[in-house]
């Protein structure tokens, strides 16, 4: 087999089941990409695209020759479930253009795996039950996820291998697409006949306690990786997946996922000792936020190292709306100086800053478009002190390298607080949100942002996790999951059920 044909597609989506149903617009707003728009972008400079799905493509391109199928290949910024008619559709694309794709040999999917439907919990098995549908038995199929993927027994069983992201905040990405390159590789030449298994806990940890630096997370995943390098070459991918608590869906909980090269024997003894040992470790995945009172009494201190707050309860990159004032307003009226706050979702408070001008002060009206009952509107006068289109590349973490648009943006000082406003909704996880202002982020002493982890990565350079605090605010992100009122979830589940048990039954 000197040049096979390699099918891409990929429809990438993080669901909170409490914010709005993504439609098309959402999907078109981040990519939607067809045919060879998909290489075009993977292989340039800045790519739009998942790194995981540009690293594919460029992987494949330097061990040899092959001839991609590119079909689909779309994100949206996480938002609800899908609507139920656009993934039909999406699914019915891909069809077509898998059948006339004619013979394949491989199939290339990249999505989060964190999605749900408005009519299914489990649209992420739909593609890859899809692609089998097509393909047949024999061809490989292989599939990256974000590691909060969500995963159900028929994605396993349908693919040959899923290869989940190992770091949080998100920086593997060019190395989980090389790997899947690579793997794929060693299937198409016979050195490999992957055989994976799942075991999935009945334990929902909030995103804040899955970060890979240091934790019960961090610790698993370390442990995982060295039983696979132990394991003389048997083991070819060990992937656990945190889960995305907040889609509220019957396949949510902690999965971990052990791919044998041949063998399923020694994957199944893996994945047993990795559940065991997480479940006996339970109890720490919990975390204690800071209170909203203590952490504007701490932006007060003159006496301190600069500090960065996550505004934990509206997290964009977790459905989060984006606008949100409960931190910010506590700054502001708590009269804090030399604070950076970013960013805040409000595309009308935006072209009013642009319709003003530069250093002009004009009234604002923060959050003047309906919304949600948190996204509380207030009025204040503001001095524009830096406009920009939102086009930029990120520096740094998850976005480093890649081609940002954020649509028309602002930044507003009101007294001693500097806000970024942004047109597109988006995690600040980058410093580019406030460099591309010119804003110093080493000379502030507060630095607020809507990210729940990505902005650890981002922004390091400033601050080390001494330096770190997540805030407890509210929102469609927030931690505090006794808050939510659950509908999928099976329960019971640890954290929110202290009786929840689990017992392996054997294979």
């Amino acid at each position: 087999m000197t040049r096979p044909r390699v099918a891409i597609f990929g429809v990438a989506l993080e669901s909170n089941r409490m914010a709005p149903v993504a439609v098309e617009g959402d999907f078109t707003s981040l990519y939607l990409l067809k045919g060879d728009a998909i290489l075009e972008d993977a292989r340039a400079k800045n790519p739009r695209i998942m790194r995981e799905a540009s690293a594919f493509v460029c992987a494949m391109d330097a061990t040899g020759p092959w001839q991609p199928v590119p079909i689909l290949l779309t994100c949206c910024f996480p938002a609800g479930p899908i609507d139920g008619r656009l993934h039909q559709r999406f699914l019915d694309e891909i069809e077509r253009g898998l059948r006339a794709a004619g013979p394949l040999d491989a199939v290339f999917i990249a999505n989060h795996g964190g999605m749900i439907a408005t009519d299914t919990d489990d649209p992420d098995g739909d593609y890859i039950a899809l692609a089998r549908r097509v393909v047949g038995p024999a061809v490989p199929v292989v599939v990256t996820l974000d590691l909060h993927a969500n995963i159900s027994d028929r994605m396993v069983a349908e693919s040959d291998i899923i290869i989940g992201y190992r770091t949080n905040p998100h920086v593997d990405m060019l190395e989980r697409g090389e790997e899947a390159a690579f793997t794929l590789r060693r299937i198409l030449a016979g050195q490999a006949s992957p055989k994976a298994v799942l075991i999935r806990l009945p334990l929902t940890p909030a995103s804040v306690n899955l970060l890979t630096h240091t934790g019960p997370y961090a610790d698993i995943i370390d442990v995982g990786q060295r039983r696979q390098a132990e394991h003389s070459g048997s083991i070819l991918n060990v992937s656990i997946f945190g889960g995305f608590i907040f889609s509220d869906s019957v396949k949510n909980g902690l999965a971990i996922i052990v791919t044998a090269r041949n063998d399923i024997t020694v994957a199944r003894e893996l994945a047993q000792e990795l559940a065991d040992r997480t479940w006996t470790e339970r109890s720490r995945y919990r975390k204690t936020l800071t209170s909203l009172a203590d952490a504007v009494a701490l932006a007060k201190r003159a006496d301190r190292a600069p500090v960065i707050y996550s505004d934990s309860g509206d997290n964009p990159g977790g459905g989060g709306t984006g606008r949100t004032t409960e931190l910010l307003k506590a700054l502001i009226d708590a009269r804090a100086e030399n604070a950076l706050y970013g960013s805040l979702f409000d595309i009308p408070l935006a072209e009013a800053a642009h319709a003003a001008g530069f250093g002009k002060t004009f009234r604002a009206r923060v959050n003047s478009a309906p919304g949600l009952p948190c996204d509380v509107p207030f009025e204040a006068d503001a001095k524009v002190v830096g406009l920009h289109d939102g086009d930029v590349i990120g520096r740094l973490g998850i976005f480093q390298g890649k081609s940002l648009h954020l649509g028309k943006s602002a930044a507003l000082q009101i007294g001693g607080v500097t806000i970024v406003v942004i047109s597109v909704r988006n995690q600040t996880a980058d410093p580019m949100f406030f460099e591309m202002f010119g804003l110093d982020i080493a000379k502030a002493k507060t630095v607020a942002v809507k990210s729940r982890g990505h902005f650890r990565a981002g922004f390091r350079p400033w601050f080390p996790p001494e330096q770190v605090y997540e805030i407890d605010t509210e929102g469609l992100t927030s931690p505090v999951l006794e808050r939510r009122q659950w509908s999928r979830l099976p329960r019971p589940v640890y954290p929110l059920d202290e009786d929840a048990i689990w017992a392996w039954p054997g294979w």
